[in-house]
């Protein structure tokens, strides 16, 4: 099971910018080193969350459907990628980007961010080197998720 980060639940996060390349597309390999950077799980943006919806029950509900569906949306998006089929790609994965920022997935979101651009540009060779991250860090984002949102709150 996946540690939980010590950077989680730090309210004053903020987006650390990925080194570019050319295109404008980050390197996978430096992409994974910014990526540590942000935290797995922000709690402050769950606590947002359950602001705006009045009450953690629903966004305890949001969390726990966002943690089940994690492989659907997952090899949703995987095959799309595989199969080049742009119009699918772009709908798991803004679907994944947004879900993943509502939850306080800081590092999915933004590898979420970059796999967009990437398959916006019709790299799907970069696209598929960038699902092993994308595969990690979404295990890595439901676990910690679970273990200290799901769990706790449940």
């Amino acid at each position: 099971m996946h540690t939980p980060d010590t950077g989680s639940g730090d309210k004053g996060t903020t987006a650390v910018p990925l080194p570019a390349v050319a295109g404008g597309i980050p390197d996978p390999g430096s992409l994974q080193e910014s990526d540590e950077l942000l935290p797995l799980v922000d709690a402050g943006v769950l606590g947002d969350l359950e602001e705006e919806l009045n009450g953690s029950e629903l966004a305890l509900r949001f969390a726990r459907d966002y943690a089940a569906m994690w492989d659907q949306r997952y090899s949703r998006l995987a095959l799309a990628v595989e199969n080049q089929d742009r119009a699918a790609a772009l709908d798991a994965i803004i679907s994944l980007r947004i879900t993943s920022a509502m939850v306080g997935g800081l590092r999915l979101a933004r590898l979420a961010e970059v796999l967009e651009s990437v398959i916006r540009q019709g790299d799907f060779g970069q696209g598929q080197a960038l699902m092993e991250s994308v595969a990690e860090n979404g295990d890595q984002t439901v676990s910690e998720l679970q273990a200290n949102y799901i769990l706790k709150n449940g």
